[in-house]
């Protein structure tokens, strides 16, 4: 069976704008007169919760810029649980190809640098909590992105193969998983990084999710369509 393994922030869905207000809360609440932009600053959101923090210490030249952050991750996590879909919207097209690609027969997984139950609440909330064979987060594991690791799990899980397998994301960190377990990538040219993504030179871009299901049959040919 042939397993198309999906990102989840940035990938399947703009979650910028409620990631960048959790870290205004937890700079708030420790006291820090900075704010991170939704816009401007949302290629950090996908990064992840230290990446912001240490983006808004960082302006503030704080000397204990390191513990700050420690202290600071829980409370934006709790931020963020309280309000982990107010702005966070699914990308154009997303729902209609997962059905596409189930009636081609691929399995659908996601691998996510995101927790792993904020990630389930997360897909729960956004109507796709029933539409992925196997979920795996930053936490599931001992390892996650950029460690083929947890690819690879995520993909067994799933009850796929590698070799019969695409890892769909949009940084860096999505292009260098695939590139370690030996699996072709697809990168989204409308997410943060947008066409530059054609720097970090993936299997192939999509600009919009309806190119989708054909990319990814030229990418598994068919005589490994039954691995």
């Amino acid at each position: 069976m042939r397993t198309a393994v999906f990102d989840l922030d940035g990938t399947l869905a703009d979650t910028s704008a409620d990631l960048i207000a959790a870290a205004n809360a937890a700079l708030a609440h420790g006291g820090h007169g900075v704010e991170l932009d939704p816009l401007s600053d949302a290629k950090i959101a996908f990064a992840g919760g230290r990446a912001m923090l240490t983006a808004g210490l960082t302006r503030l030249e704080h000397p204990e810029m390191a513990g700050q952050v420690e202290t600071l991750y829980p409370v934006l996590l709790d931020a963020y649980r309280d309000k982990i879909s107010v702005h966070t919207r699914l990308y154009d097209g997303v729902e209609g190809t997962l059905d596409a690609l189930e009636a081609r027969g691929w399995i659908l997984a996601v691998c996510t640098n995101k927790p792993e139950a904020l990630a389930l609440d997360l897909l729960d909330r956004l109507g796709l909590g029933r539409r992925f064979r196997a979920m795996l987060g930053a936490d599931t594991l001992p390892v996650r992105k950029p460690d083929p690791t947890h690819l690879l799990e995520t993909v067994a899980r799933a009850g796929g193969r590698r070799e019969a397998s695409v890892l769909i994301g949009d940084t860096v960190t999505d292009r260098e998983t695939a590139r370690r377990a030996e699996v072709p990538c697809v990168l989204v040219g409308f997410g943060p990084e947008g066409r530059a993504v054609a720097d970090l030179n993936p299997e192939a871009i999509v600009d919009s999710y309806s190119e989708l299901p054909d990319v990814l049959e030229g990418l598994v040919p068919a005589a490994r369509r039954s691995a």
